[in-house]
């Protein structure tokens, strides 16, 4: 959730935003509208209470011919206290609807507009180039035994794959190199529950725009995450934390899963938008402050990732329409795929500055001791998609593909040829 003060003391920032994602800057005025209603109800229900109180101190004292009246007095008064605490839960309810309903303030420099208006800050490579016809992922992993798109449908249905022999070996060995990355950078890991309570995929903004995405197991009223971020951020819920030190880092390895939910016909084909898929995800707490900085790291570490498997990509700084309503300001890495001729989505990195921690309750004590919301990041290090631009870019004439010299100590091999 935004920043109340902030809404206050500079609504027409807070609708310049609104309009910089598309989104209706109306819900500014809601919110304020329901902000004020809410003060107000605190207020008279405070007023009221105060005097109910004040009444029980006079009963105590009055004289036994005056106590009746005053009893019905005080009778009257708890009534109307008790009216004025139900408007105040009400007014309390109308303020959360109105607050979670407006997205985190575009950070200044974001470009404005949708999907397509990004804008790309730096271009590291150039696209590969073959003087063979070459093949896409999906043809060159069925002829490497690498996927298994076939039977994943006979399993699980419609975007479901089996990664098999070398295909699994280079995610996992993808997965270890993250890993190895994140510990030598500081962050501590993780194996988080990809199984989480409501109130915390809520609080990281995922079921909003987001909830048509995301699988929920109703008998049990969890959600399977679409990223470890998820229940990252929901470690220290309601947590004070000691940042006196420096940012808390974490890198989650999990799987993931969305429903890819108003994607038919797009990307239908290998393994771009499955189901499920595994992730490194790191995540960050540190103070508001710092967060554009940290952000700036987390790309650093994404682009080592992507030096690391030989990858041409470039890194673009996302419109403020694409980024999700928990993230002020995110840039994406996107890997070339020479089938497609066009750069993919590999990494993102998001700053969500105090947008999710308000809503989980994630403080930090600062210099005076007073304890203050923290801020929050979050940014790729690797995963499942991966796959398809390293074999497409690593593929060589005869139908092999070069593992890149970073995975050869996990895949066990410097080239993928096809089983015998």
């Amino acid at each position: 959730m935004i920043d109340l003060r902030f809404l206050r003391d500079d609504p027409d920032a807070v609708r310049a935003s609104q309009r910089a994602r598309g989104e209706d800057p109306a819900l500014v005025d809601a919110l304020l509208e329901a902000d004020a209603a809410r003060r107000a109800a605190v207020a008279t229900a405070d007023n009221l209470r105060a005097e109910h109180k004040a009444m029980g101190k006079l009963i105590g004292k009055a004289k036994p011919q005056e106590r009746s009246i005053l009893l019905e007095q005080a009778q009257e008064m708890s009534a109307k206290v008790k009216e004025a605490e139900v408007a105040q839960h009400a007014a309390d309810a109308d303020m959360d609807t109105a607050h979670r309903a407006i997205s985190n303030v575009v950070q200044e420099g974001a470009p404005a507009g949708g999907e397509d208006d990004y804008i790309v800050l730096e271009t590291i490579g150039t696209p590969t180039e073959f003087d063979f016809e070459p093949k896409d992922h999906l043809e060159l992993g069925e002829s490497l035994g690498l996927i298994d798109m076939e039977r994943g449908a006979k399993v699980s249905g419609a975007r479901f794959d089996f990664l098999t022999g070398y295909g699994a070996l280079l995610e996992l060995g993808l997965l270890q190199l993250a890993t190895q990355k994140a510990v030598a950078n500081g962050f501590t890991m993780m194996i988080p529950p990809v199984l989480v309570r409501p109130e915390v995929m809520a609080g990281t903004g995922f079921l909003g725009q987001h909830s048509a995405e995301v699988y929920r197991v109703e008998e049990d009223d969890l959600y399977l995450v679409g990223t470890s971020e998820v229940p990252l951020a929901g470690y220290h819920s309601g947590e004070i934390l000691d940042l006196s030190n420096g940012p808390k880092r974490y890198a989650g390895w999990s799987s993931c899963f969305r429903r890819e939910a108003g994607s038919y016909g797009k990307d239908t084909r290998g393994i771009i938008r499955v189901h499920q898929f595994n992730k490194v995800e790191m995540f960050v707490f540190t103070t508001p402050e710092e967060a554009a900085a940290e952000h700036k790291r987390l790309l650093a570490w994404e682009q080592e990732m992507l030096a690391a498997v030989e990858v041409p990509y470039r890194i673009i700084d996302v419109a403020a329409g694409d980024l999700g309503s928990s993230a002020a300001r995110k840039f994406d890495c996107e890997g070339w795929v020479p089938s497609q001729q066009s750069y993919r989505e590999l990494t993102s990195t998001s700053n969500c500055t105090t947008f999710q921690a308000r809503r989980l309750a994630v403080r930090y004590r600062d210099e005076n001791g007073k304890p203050q919301i923290a801020a929050t990041l979050n940014g790729t290090l690797a995963t499942t998609r991966w796959i398809v631009a390293i074999l497409e870019n690593h593929q060589q004439a005869d139908g092999s593909v070069r593992v890149p010299a970073a995975l050869v100590p996990f895949v066990g091999t410097e080239l993928l040829t096809p089983p015998k």
